[in-house]
């Protein structure tokens, strides 16, 4: 909402790049969508890596071992 808000303000003091802003956005959204799923790429990654390390310790510190 406070981006919207924004944008209503830039449309009044200054209409054409607020209209630039509006054309683009959608341009400037697929441009940055790689570096998003590479993101989300790495980050399940790094969760695995964690995982596979703090995995011993977690099956010694289990309540149910003999």
């Amino acid at each position: 909402m406070l981006t919207f808000i924004l944008w209503c303000i830039l449309l009044v003091l200054c209409w054409p790049i607020a209209l630039d802003a509006l054309l683009l956005y959608p341009i400037v959204w697929l441009l940055l969508l790689p570096f998003r799923l590479v993101g989300v790429a790495v980050e399940g990654v790094l969760k695995l890596v964690w995982a596979i390390v703090t995995f011993p310790a977690r099956l010694l510190s289990s309540p149910g071992r003999i």
